[in-house]
């Protein structure tokens, strides 16, 4: 006789597996740990990638200017092409005139561009000066194939300022410095050479850096000259002669001096002689 009570029956297996299936899927969870660790990485690749893209884009901007000025490199047919910018002015001057470190010169130009100058020379080797140096040193940077941008800091400060160290910084037979009264905001100086400008963006700038820098023929009177730091008890480019602003005295030394006696002499080992290129 049949009980009236029903067995009750098992569970079924499918149901059974994907009950389990569910509860697995459930204990494991979303992977948040790993989720968040790429999603930081990403982060930070992307702050790097665009710390480097705006850390180098004034590199990059004056690689694009440079070679703009391209065509006013020096060749043996075109010696000196500053002669074809508009602004550049020239003057004749002598080279190898030395005078003490105590001793100051009555510049014909502001700032000067040539002319008798220390026996010391100021490190000239893609250094920007935070403070005005003195300028007997810097005018004998020129003489050696530097190029020197001094600057009106009353004038030039921020973007433009940044825009004329990128000019500089690093680069060989190059140096920087504030000018305290210049007339103009920017100046530019190569021996026998000035380019005077107002604007920081100037392409005339690279042209006259181009043209001028280092060039080899004959422009500036002591080629291959070292703009390397003299070393001790000369011109220390980490606590340079400062820039005297104060017109130079009766006994300042006129354009046309010969030299003083026991001045720090030139590469060619003299005083007062002009050097010969190439000798």
């Amino acid at each position: 006789m049949a009980s009236g009570t029903q067995k009750k029956k098992g569970t079924p297996k499918k149901v059974s597996k994907a009950t389990r299936s569910s509860s697995v899927v459930s204990k494991k969870g979303t992977p948040w740990g790993t989720i968040i660790a790429v999603v930081g990485v990403v982060a930070l690749l992307g702050a790097v990638l665009g710390y480097y893209l705006v850390q180098s884009e004034p590199k990059r901007e004056q690689k694009t200017r440079e070679e703009a000025a391209a065509a006013y490199a020096p060749t043996a047919q075109n010696p000196d092409p500053s002669t074809k910018i508009e602004g550049v002015t020239t003057a004749q001057y002598t080279g190898s005139v030395h005078v003490l470190a105590t001793e100051r010169v009555a510049y014909d130009k502001t700032p000067p561009f040539g002319g008798p100058h220390d026996g010391s020379w100021a490190a000239c080797t893609g250094i920007v000066y935070p403070n005005a140096v003195r300028t007997e040193n810097m005018v004998h940077s020129l003489e050696h194939g530097a190029i020197w941008i001094a600057y009106n800091p009353a004038q030039v400060t921020g973007p433009d300022l940044n825009l004329l160290k990128v000019r500089v910084d690093g680069k060989p037979y190059s140096m920087m410095s504030p000018y305290p009264g210049l007339d103009k905001p920017i100046s530019l100086q190569s021996w026998g050479h000035q380019l005077k400008l107002d604007k920081a963006d100037d392409p005339r700038i690279d042209q006259f850096i181009t043209a001028l820098r280092s060039n080899p023929n004959g422009v500036y009177p002591e080629v291959g000259a070292s703009c390397d730091a003299m070393g001790p008890g000369a011109f220390d480019p980490d606590n340079p002669p400062p820039f005297d602003p104060t017109p130079p005295g009766p006994d300042a030394k006129a354009m046309d001096y010969k030299g003083s006696e026991g001045a720090q002499p030139d590469a060619a080992g003299n005083t007062g002689a002009p050097v010969v290129p190439g000798q």
